[in-house]
């Protein structure tokens, strides 16, 4: 079914195209511009004042509404990835955390045969992220220290192989024993090897650069800081612009004044915009379950019982608008951070990331006040608040 956007600004091709239209045909993108005499099955029309954008691509995600991808079956998934697309995200990378051997095992073989044969209204898992267990007991964060694991190429391999060839990033501490020929061996695989969970120094992060790591897990949060004598792995994530940098931007995990230091620092475009959710996401108070931990969820805030943040409760509409809040970032900053970056990462630009003839039909489209009011997902709509006519 045919289906047009017309009357708003669409952000296509590095620039604004005002009081445009879009046409999307089945799943894709068939044309952008002025397209007035395009027919269509359904037209949605918007004020000028509404802008139309890339749906954003999620690349560190556990979970939310209640499930999480450890929960390892389909309905878990589909959970996630429905409640996701109300959010402005359309496509993910499920996400999993440090567990023993064969939970880990069952949730990348739910996850790698739920891709490919999802919903089109809903988010797009393409692909998963391993958040461990290859990490550091010094800086586990909310990652069970009893499952952690030092960098195993075989054991790696064999996950892969149960996946499908579908897992794309891999948190690790690239100081662990083995950790800079595991970043070899991941990056050969064309895996995006990604620094967190350690307690390395600025050399380990320049070892790890040089053995292919190109980007670092929720820049701030479970690595070693920086110090005058030593940039510890904060400071090389700063100083070493190849490297991308997730950040949760959800004013909890890292304040405002640190948000925008980075922000000067790496530019858009090298900041990747993430929300690292779990399961209380869309949900009431109350404690729930992360990698076999209670959480304690009040006020936005989610920690174990001492008080360690553990995941978040982030909505990518509220990362949007939060970034917009603490830095001098513009909506065309915000594509790069959350939509084209992730997607160059997980190596689907051909397909995603930006609003393009022959792309998958992601999209969003945002009122004057930057709140979310459309996300269509692969051609379907997915999410429609009631003033869309």
């Amino acid at each position: 079914m045919a289906t047009k956007i017309e009357g708003c600004s669409i952000y296509s091709k590095n620039e604004w195209l005002e009081k445009s239209s879009l046409l999307i045909d089945k799943e894709k993108i068939v044309s952008i511009g002025a397209n007035e005499t395009a027919t269509a099955n359904q037209t949605l029309h918007f004020p000028d004042t509404y802008k139309c954008l890339p749906g954003m691509i999620d690349m560190h995600i556990h979970g939310a509404n209640g499930a999480d991808t450890m929960d390892a079956t389909p309905k878990a998934l589909s959970t996630i990835a429905a409640a996701l697309a109300k959010e402005g995200t359309t496509s993910f990378l499920a996400t999993t955390i440090t567990q023993s051997i064969p939970a880990i095992e069952k949730a990348v073989v739910n996850a790698g045969e739920a891709i490919g044969h999802q919903k089109s209204g809903e988010a797009e898992i393409i692909g998963i992220h391993l958040e461990g267990p290859f990490i550091n007991k010094e800086k586990t964060g909310a990652q069970p220290e009893e499952f952690i694991l030092e960098p195993d190429c075989e054991l790696f391999d064999h996950w892969q192989d149960l996946s499908g060839n579908h897992i794309k990033e891999v948190t690790l501490a690239p100081e662990a024993k083995g950790g800079f020929d595991f970043i070899r061996h991941l990056k050969a695989q064309s895996v995006v090897p990604s620094i967190g969970h350690t307690n390395g120094i600025d050399e380990d992060v320049i070892r790890a650069i040089d053995a292919g790591a190109t980007q670092v897990t929720h820049l701030y949060n479970g690595m070693r800081g920086m110090h005058h004598r030593e940039p510890g792995v904060l400071g090389g994530a700063l100083l070493h612009h190849g490297l991308y940098t997730e950040l949760i931007c959800d004013g909890h995990h890292v304040c405002q004044g640190m948000v925008n230091l980075a922000y000067k620092l790496k530019g858009s475009d090298r900041m990747i915009l993430i929300t690292d959710s779990m399961r209380a996401k869309c949900m009431n108070k109350g404690v729930y379950d992360l990698g076999g931990q209670d959480v304690y969820v009040d006020n936005g805030l989610a920690v174990l019982k001492d008080g360690t943040i553990a995941g978040s409760v982030l909505k990518m509409k509220d990362a949007l608008r939060n970034i917009l809040a603490f830095t001098d970032a513009t909506l065309a900053d915000v594509v790069q951070m959350g939509a084209i970056n992730p997607a160059l990462q997980c190596g689907v630009f051909d397909r995603k990331g930006s609003l393009e003839a022959g792309k998958d039909a992601d999209l969003i489209v945002l009122n004057e006040q930057n709140e979310l009011v459309l996300t269509i997902c692969r051609g379907t709509i997915a999410y429609q608040k009631e003033e869309v006519q």
